[in-house]
């Protein structure tokens, strides 16, 4: 009797043992708050992979750049010491050049041209790419259209950025844009930019208004211009480390779950640009929401010889072209 009580026992455990290593924990990390856009993206996709892979596989969250800046994770990825990052594109290009032309400003029309060009042949292509690299995009995320904020005065026209000190992505294509404005580009890690902000390190930054919401810039930036001069796509990207290990059916309900979160993240920047401009009113910044978007097109047009040298002229066309 005690040798069958033991042998039940040992079984039990075994089946214990079996369970706890057949749940994998993946760790997903992203820049901004846990209730942010990124936030809301990474928690639907987490929890419709874990409904997908019957509880197999479940995610911890990393918010608020816990595990190092865009770049740092976007590298970790890559290397296999972190198994996904929720990030912008900003600092992919320099993992995958071929992703910095749709960092190019004023190439997208609106969001609904942005998203029709990242979920078609356009960003599939992108996405081979990422994968050629290292990086397994999952899905096309958002980050929304860029607006500028700064602590020295309103800006209506180009020439109003003209002297700022402007914090930017590590991003050339970025960089060069935004000088044509007169604006002085500053690189610098997300985590450090409140601060810099702050101890007016810098005068402004530009990201979308679910970035400045979920920031609080509004505590560090007193004005605000609706430029919307760039569109930043924003990637799910698993580690290849992971990918590899993964059944048919189990990448399936990743990919399937990837663009459950890629929806949910998109509706939340709607959202937040919906309601956010009244929320930094109330909280005290100045916008200009009527922007002389003419005079940023006009600023910006000797850049675009350089991008089409780069990038090739046709494939900007085609992005342009997509209705």
């Amino acid at each position: 009797m005690k040798q069958r009580i033991k042998t039940i026992a040992l079984a039990a455990l075994l089946a214990t043992a079996g369970a706890a290593q057949a749940q994998t924990i993946l760790k997903i990390g992203y820049a901004t708050s846990a209730t942010s856009h990124y936030g809301v993206g990474s928690t639907v996709f987490c929890e419709e992979m874990e409904k997908g892979t019957q509880g197999r596989y479940k995610c911890q969250q990393f918010p608020n750049s816990a595990l190092g800046g865009e770049r740092e994770q976007i590298e970790a990825v890559q290397l296999g010491t972190q198994d996904i990052v929720n990030t912008s594109t900003g600092p992919l290009g320099n993992f995958v050049p071929e992703v910095k032309i749709v960092d190019i400003p004023f190439l997208f029309r609106d969001y609904d041209h942005a998203r029709k060009v990242m979920d078609g042949p356009i960003g599939q292509d992108l996405q081979k790419k990422m994968e050629a690299k290292g990086l397994i995009n999952l899905a096309w995320t958002e980050n929304g259209f860029r607006h500028m904020t700064n602590s020295k005065r309103a800006i209506n026209q180009a020439n109003d950025a003209n002297g700022l000190k402007m914090r930017t992505m590590e991003n050339k294509v970025h960089m060069d844009g935004y000088k044509t404005f007169g604006i002085l580009p500053t690189p610098m890690a997300f985590p450090e930019l409140f601060t810099a902000l702050q101890q007016g390190t810098v005068d402004g930054q530009e990201n979308p208004i679910p970035v400045i919401l979920a920031s609080k810039f509004s505590q560090v930036q007193k004005h605000l211009s609706l430029t919307g001069h760039v569109y930043s796509p924003a990637a799910l990207i698993l580690s290849p480390a992971v990918w590899n290990k993964l059944s048919a059916a189990d990448k399936e309900a990743f990919v399937a779950a990837a663009k459950k979160g890629a929806a949910a993240q998109r509706k939340k920047v709607n959202d937040d640009e919906n309601n956010g401009i009244a929320q930094l009113k109330s909280e005290g910044m100045q916008v200009v929401e009527k922007v002389d978007g003419e005079s940023f097109r006009k600023a910006v047009a000797p850049a675009y010889a350089q991008f089409a040298k780069e990038f090739g002229a046709d494939k900007i066309a085609a992005i342009q072209a997509v209705r």
